[in-house]
């Protein structure tokens, strides 16, 4: 074979040529090598983050007394929801318990027999067993018994009648004559206090309050009320 000699320029493309060839795989083997290299690109971030310091709402690192100050507010959040579970807490027993006692009346209310409603007895009016006793007593009756009469007209009478002795009896007078002699406060004969008796009062002439009334029950007959009376009737 003959001794051919490449010119230069023709030698140095050829070198170029294989240079270029020589970096072309050099860095695809790197780029395989990279490819095939576990990736840590999450580690320098974690880093990061761990590095990277908490701000307060200004913008700048927090401090010492930032921390214990959102230490406190957590605490004191932490406290009032605590205590406002107790209050809710007490609020459902209290409510719990006025719902049960509730319930305890209302079946205490309906076991329970009903009574019949009985008035109070009305009080006895009480009077003095003397001369002023037996008229308000007597005055109480006629006006219940619409029988007109005043204290006075009773009052007058009975002293020029009997003095105001109950027991006192007529026994010389036309009716004692005739046996049925006048008697009482007010002088009445037993005809009289038969016809005139007021109910009410004792069925007895010489009982006082049964007396007066009768013979003003008499009188308002007879001469319109006791207080027209001033002599003998």
């Amino acid at each position: 074979m003959p001794n051919f000699t490449l010119p230069r320029t023709a030698r140095f493309t050829r070198t170029h040529k294989i240079s270029a060839a020589v970096v072309a795989t050099a860095s695809c083997a790197a780029a395989l090598a990279f490819t095939a290299a576990p990736s840590n690109a999450a580690t320098p971030a974690a880093h990061a983050s761990a590095l990277v310091k908490p701000v307060s709402a200004n913008g700048l690192p927090l401090t010492a007394k930032d921390r214990a100050d959102d230490g406190k507010k957590d605490r004191a959040i932490a406290s009032s929801v605590a205590d406002r579970l107790k209050v809710t807490a007490v609020e459902k027993q209290g409510h719990t318990a006025k719902q049960a006692a509730s319930r305890s009346v209302e079946r205490k209310a309906i076991a329970a027999p009903k009574t019949a409603h009985k008035a109070a007895p009305k009080a006895v009016k009480q009077y003095p067993n003397n001369l002023d006793g037996w008229i308000h007593e007597s005055l109480d009756i006629m006006k219940a018994k619409g029988i007109p009469g005043s204290y006075e007209g009773l009052h007058r009478n009975i002293m020029r009648e009997s003095s105001g002795n109950p027991n006192a009896v007529n026994d010389w007078d036309i009716n004692a004559i005739n046996g049925i002699p006048s008697k009482g406060l007010l002088q009445v004969i037993q005809p009289t206090f038969d016809r005139y008796h007021v109910s009410g009062t004792a069925n007895k002439l010489t009982d006082p309050v049964a007396n007066i009334t009768a013979a003003a029950n008499y009188a308002a007959h007879r001469y319109g009320s006791i207080d027209n009376v001033n002599s003998a009737y």
